[in-house]
């Protein structure tokens, strides 16, 4: 964070200073949320949270280097800013960082492909200047803010993943840190069961563009013309608007789209100031359209045609469990990609499966979907469900392993009724039982991909896959 005195974040976050023996004593470190990753000269945000209150943590969060400690209440012996609500004291202080900072604030929203995107766009402006963006996705309330406070004096530009469970969420997050260019991927089925409706996500997921700066004012809306939800959003915005896609009226498209026999996307990049082939390390040709979105805002942002192909072609995973390829010293290829799912981000994985397993089936591998289920579908579960299932099929997946409750014997169900019968899919019980039957029946050349929304854990299978393989090499890492 930019160097701010305790008195002065005091008179930002409106707080009541209690116990500090020095206020003009400047944060230098982090702002952190856990107690654990406190650095030297940081500052540490005690939450009260339904298992852990961060109050009990903050008096060794000081031992251990932080200068003070945003709370909720005074702890004796302990330097605190007392403030009201912890969540809006972070935004407020954020706020007034990246205001006295100057950097160029790009945010980006989608219901699939937010964290691959971010940190395609992150990849690429960092080479024009010191850019900071989230780790995972950190997308949130909190995490917006915790990611704006990571800026320092030479931050040239600042990249911000903004989610939403609910329409107004995207208008806090962008109040918080508003942004010059916005972003919208798509909108898609996640958190449908919560919206309501593709239309009411599309009405949340505008509220990235109704927020930007006008044209005059250098504001931009990034927006996908393959979506016509989000192409839509173009009526709902003052800022200039740039089109990204495969459609002819797109700024920056994609032609000649395939994917190499590995499973990873090449294609011919067309921006208004040329042109240039990629190939993608990343695997699937979901990956195309993110792709097109970050060499958008790269392009706006004046990098060349040159050097926007250049590191999207060496541009590679950054965060955890998304599309994690590992071919195990045994030749069995693990795909964890496990961190989230929801049935566009699914659909997506299965296809890429499938592009990876043509070289090895020809070999006698075999391609192998682990899948669990996909949270707050609402009532559109069990359809989707059943698609997701079914499509597997139609891909010719070798075998599905359907993990967890209901939704997982949906998944099977859906591949039964397609036609897949006998061994060809299973419906096991937890992640345990799906590892031991992986360990059991896998055989080199397979390629497995396991896949999830986070709540069912099942990077856990992933993860014991590997763990029996003294070594590996993580591809696009």
């Amino acid at each position: 964070m930019i160097a701010l005195s305790l008195n002065e974040i005091a008179a930002i976050v409106g707080g009541q200073s209690h116990d500090i023996p020095d206020p003009e004593v400047r944060v230098t470190g982090p702002v952190v949320i856990d107690s654990r990753t406190v650095e030297k000269g940081g500052l540490f945000a005690a939450f009260a949270g339904e298992r852990v209150d961060g109050h009990d943590y903050a008096r060794g969060a000081v031992e251990d280097g932080a200068v003070a400690v945003l709370a909720t209440r005074p702890l004796p012996g302990v330097p605190v800013i007392v403030v009201d609500d912890v969540v809006q004291a972070l935004g407020a202080l954020a706020r007034t960082v990246v205001e006295r900072l100057g950097a160029t604030a790009v945010a980006l929203t989608g219901s699939a492909g937010k964290t691959s995107t971010k940190d395609l766009i992150a990849q690429l402006l960092r080479r024009r200047g010191p850019t900071v963006w989230p780790d995972g996705n950190l997308n949130n309330e909190i995490g917006l803010p915790l990611t704006a406070l990571r800026a320092v004096e030479d931050t040239r530009y600042l990249v911000l993943e903004m989610g939403a469970r609910y329409v107004g969420d995207i208008r806090y997050l962008t109040g918080l840190v508003p942004p010059r260019i916005g972003l919208v991927l798509n909108v898609g089925t996640a958190h449908i069961g919560e919206f309501g409706g593709r239309e009411r996500i599309a009405l949340a997921k505008g509220e990235m563009v109704e927020s930007l700066p006008a044209a005059a004012e250098g504001g931009v809306a990034v927006l996908n013309a393959d979506d016509p939800l989000v192409r839509a959003m173009s009526s709902r915005t003052r800022a200039r608007v740039v089109l990204f896609g495969e459609a002819d009226e797109a700024d920056v498209q994609a032609e000649n789209v395939r994917l190499t026999a590995t499973g990873q996307a090449a294609f011919r990049l067309r921006t208004p100031s040329g042109c240039r082939d990629v190939t993608l390390r990343l695997y699937g040709e979901h990956h195309v359209s993110n792709a097109l979105a970050a060499a958008a805002v790269a392009h706006e942002l004046g990098m060349s045609v040159d050097e926007i192909a250049d590191a999207l072609s060496e541009a590679v995973t950054l965060s955890r469990w998304r599309m994690e390829v590992t071919e195990r010293s045994d030749g069995v290829t693990i795909v964890n990609d496990a961190y989230n799912a929801n049935p566009e981000s699914m659909r997506a994985a299965l296809r890429a499966l499938a592009a990876m397993g043509g070289a090895s089936r020809a070999e006698g591998g075999r391609t192998w979907a682990v899948l669990g289920p996909m949270a707050e579908l609402g009532d559109e579960s069990l359809a989707e469900h059943d698609a997701v299932g079914r499509l597997a099929v139609r891909l010719n997946v070798s075998k599905l392993v359907a993990v967890g409750g209901r939704e997982a014997s949906w998944l099977r169900l859906g591949a039964y009724n397609e036609g897949s019968w006998g061994e060809e899919s299973v419906h096991v019980s937890d992640a345990q039982a799906a590892v031991d039957l992986l360990r059991s029946e896998l055989r080199p050349g397979d390629v497995v991909l396991v896949k999830a929304s986070r709540s069912a854990g099942l990077e856990r299978v992933a993860l014991a896959l590997l763990e029996s393989t003294t070594e590996g090499e993580v591809s696009g890492r």
